[in-house]
């Protein structure tokens, strides 16, 4: 008798520009991509978060939270690992994925004890400090991060990364973004005992 294979890892994959063509969203699509051809054992859901409103406590009733937040803390609460694509604003993740992280964190906490990897695209840094302050805050609620390999894009350094529609087109970049999604997926079975 065979022995059952393993259901697909399921990856949530969450994304703080809320601006249409961003680069992080251009780097959630490009690892729905490389997962679907490459690393099938892997599934990646895209969940938007910009339907979500302030976190606000006296949205809170009886325990229970508005739709939009109910709907997303289930998404996060049946996540085997998560892949954030995270922008850096003011030296800082931005707004929205603060609030959306806020949100899955209030009682019970949806985040802990699962895996995660960060990605991130921008200036200077590539949106490295946004990667430092994400993973303070996975300390605190017992998200575990991947540490290698890191994947922090110079989108404005040549060879041209992405497209106009924020699609990413660069080959050594995929690349990179491959082995991360290849790390997250070791570390997520390694944390579930397989």
């Amino acid at each position: 008798m065979e022995a059952a294979a393993n259901p697909a890892i399921k990856v949530v994959a969450l994304c703080g520009s809320l601006r249409k063509g961003s680069f992080h969203s251009g780097l959630i699509r490009s690892a729905i991509q490389i997962c679907d051809a490459f690393i099938p054992e892997m599934k990646i859901e895209y969940v938007d978060i910009e339907a979500l409103p302030f976190v606000n406590t006296d949205l809170e009733v009886n325990g229970s939270f508005p739709e939009p937040v109910e709907a997303f803390r289930r998404k996060i609460l049946g996540a085997d690992a998560f892949l954030f694509a995270s922008p850096e604003y003011n030296y800082s993740m931005s707004g929205p994925l603060k609030n959306a992280i806020d949100w899955a964190s209030r009682p019970p906490n949806a985040w802990a004890n699962k895996p995660a990897a960060i990605v991130s695209a921008g200036g200077n840094f590539g949106g490295g400090r946004s990667q430092y302050h994400l993973r303070q805050v996975g300390v605190y609620l017992d998200l575990h991060f991947i540490n290698k390999p890191e994947l922090s894009v110079c989108a404005f350094e040549p060879p041209q990364k992405f497209d106009v529609n924020g699609n990413l087109i660069d080959l050594a970049t995929k690349e990179k973004l491959k082995e991360v999604l290849l790390s997250l997926q070791a570390f997520t079975l390694r944390l579930q005992g397989k």
